[in-house]
């Protein structure tokens, strides 16, 4: 049964909000004049460096303007672990059910403690205790999940939607191909970190910590290489921007969905120090990170995909994936700004 104790107010007053979607940014981008270009040469020749500071990682970056549709990539057929990048997708997949009249935003989604995910979820952090249960309108499980980046909010608005499959299926739909869409987090996670099936009380990071710490290191070690050679729950560059221009464009979601994906993008919480970091001043971005967990001196996957719209009006998209790092969290951030500030430097 319900908890009224525990509602939907108590789960915002111990996020600290007063609403998912205040605050969201809603001033119309500025309109640029004449046509944009993109020096594809300096892109080329200032990439390998980023690519030299990046090793032993795998670096991929891509650039593409919405207008004409010129783009860049660092390689065309790489794959990708996307990890949380992928709720951004997920985001549009639910979008474009309320678009068709498939979902509401107001419809109220239950959570149980069985739903609960590890990893970030401000869900599971303010969870009460066993035998609770939480009905959360769908735009808040989109909200969590594309702002906070929240794993639990993401687990159960994939499930809403009949699952990975269907979120792959959506974008095929759209023409956007190469990404991949396969598994939940309560899932992707422990395969990673080559721990067994996923259990509850893993939600509790200690509980999470100690259970993969259990794991000899030479088999964590085996499930990350694995991790990074798998095709599921991947991208490639071109498709990362392809889905970030048509979006843009208004050919993936209707008006009102295209807007607020976009506004929820725009006020995501993390990544402050990445993408956006390295934009000139004025310049706005709409983005999602993803962030796999640094383990015995490796971070398989640090990423972040935007839209960004310069002072000026000009609008391109960005796409920074970081595979199998051993740099600092400082550092990888920075290499993805140094990108940007490179990306921002090619168009005019």
């Amino acid at each position: 049964m319900y908890d009224l104790d525990f509602d939907r107010r108590s789960l915002l007053a111990a996020l600290g909000a007063g609403g998912l979607l205040a605050g969201c940014t809603t001033r119309p981008p500025p309109k640029a004049t004449g046509p944009a270009s993109l020096d594809t040469g300096r892109l080329a020749n200032g990439f390998p460096a980023l690519a030299s500071r990046a090793h032993p990682a795998i670096f991929g970056f891509g650039v593409a303007l919405l207008d004409p549709g010129v783009a860049w990539v660092s390689d065309r057929t790489a794959r990708f672990p996307l990890q949380s990048v992928f709720k951004a997708f997920l985001a549009a997949t639910a979008l474009a059910q309320v678009d068709t009249g498939q979902m509401k935003l107001s419809e109220p989604v239950v959570i149980t403690d069985q739903d609960l995910a590890p990893g970030e979820s401000a869900i599971a952090r303010a969870w009460p205790g066993a035998g609770h249960t939480l009905p959360l309108p769908t735009v808040d499980l989109i909200a969590l999940a594309v702002q906070r980046s929240d794993n639990t909010a993401a687990d159960v608005l994939m499930k809403r939607l009949g699952g990975p499959a269907a979120v792959t299926a959506w974008l095929r739909a759209k023409g956007v191909a190469d990404i991949s869409i396969d598994r939940y987090e309560t899932q992707l996670q422990p395969d990673l970190a080559g721990m067994g099936p996923f259990q509850v009380s893993w939600v509790d990071p200690r509980a999470w910590q100690a259970a993969r710490d259990a794991v000899p290191s030479e088999a964590r070690e085996a499930a990350t290489a694995r991790y990074l050679a798998d095709p599921r729950d991947t991208a490639t560059l071109p498709a990362s921007l392809d889905f970030l221009t048509r979006l843009a464009s208004g050919e993936l979601l209707a008006p009102a969905s295209t807007r607020l994906l976009l506004r929820l993008m725009t006020d995501s919480l993390p990544g402050a120090h990445r993408l956006k970091a390295g934009l000139p001043p004025g310049a706005v971005i709409a983005h999602k990170t993803g962030t796999a967990a640094t383990d015995l001196g490796l971070t398989p996957a640090t990423n972040d995909i935007g839209l960004v719209t310069l002072e000026n009006g000009r609008r391109f998209a960005l796409a920074a994936y970081l595979a199998g790092a051993t740099a600092t969290e400082a550092a990888r951030d920075s290499l993805i700004a140094d990108a940007a500030r490179l990306a921002a430097s090619c168009v005019s």
